[in-house]
């Protein structure tokens, strides 16, 4: 990455969506794209090539589906781990959960707003995550009513969060903004940030998708407010 200058590639099958995708973020200052694919394997050689901040998937594409591409770019696995989002639309829960499991960091609608797309990637960027209560909540419910392994207090007790901590974490799963966190429990911005520093250093977790995907998962949450 140029300094200053946020590198993003972008893989999708449909020329279009590409093509207008591309004319957004680099009419953006301090964001640029640096690659496009029209399928997933070319968009691995891509990403490797050139490091980009960000890459921007789709989910279903030829040679190789979004979902493996996540998880040779961001899972556990990777070297460098690279930030992910995923372009998704609502008829493919299953695929976007399990991009979740394999580290994507945030998940974008196909006819997303220019200003959500742009928010999306520099969220990325910092490695931090849009958690969209459009998409992510209704992902991330799924995995509530999954069989929990070590849920409820139990998980929280392991854990050691706070009972703050475990406010904050429970609002990131339903998709409230920092901004909103701040006024629903009256903490200054700097303190949210802080606290939610520590949330994904004591959950192991990189960003707020993975703290909000604990949370469904453990039984923290288990409705939206």
């Amino acid at each position: 990455m140029a300094e200053g200058l946020i590198d993003v590639v972008i893989a999708d099958d449909q020329e279009l969506v590409r093509t207008g995708f591309e004319m957004i973020l680099d009419a953006q200052p301090g964001i640029r794209v640096v690659g496009v694919a029209s399928d997933g394997a070319e968009c691995v050689e891509l990403a490797r090539r050139l490091r980009p901040d960000v890459v921007l998937v789709d989910v279903r594409m030829p040679r190789l589906d979004g979902l493996e591409v996540t998880r040779v770019l961001a899972g556990p696995d990777a070297d460098p781990r690279m930030n992910v989002v995923v372009i998704t639309t609502f008829d493919q829960d299953d695929y976007v959960r399990d991009a979740l499991r394999f580290g994507a960091c945030g998940f974008l609608l196909k006819d997303a707003t220019p200003a959500l797309l742009v928010e999306a990637v520099r969220a990325a960027s910092r490695g931090d995550a849009l958690v969209s209560s459009a998409v992510t909540v209704r992902l991330l419910r799924q995995l509530g009513a999954r069989p929990e392994t070590g849920g409820g207090r139990a998980g929280v007790e392991a854990a050691g969060l706070s009972s703050r901590e475990v406010e904050i974490v429970r609002l990131v799963a339903v998709g409230r903004t920092n901004q909103e966190i701040c006024d629903e429990l009256f903490l200054s911005l700097s303190s949210v940030k802080t606290y939610l520093g520590r949330i994904q250093t004591k959950l192991g977790v990189r960003n707020r998708v993975e703290a909000a995907a604990w949370a469904w998962e453990h039984g923290v949450v288990t409705s939206r407010p």
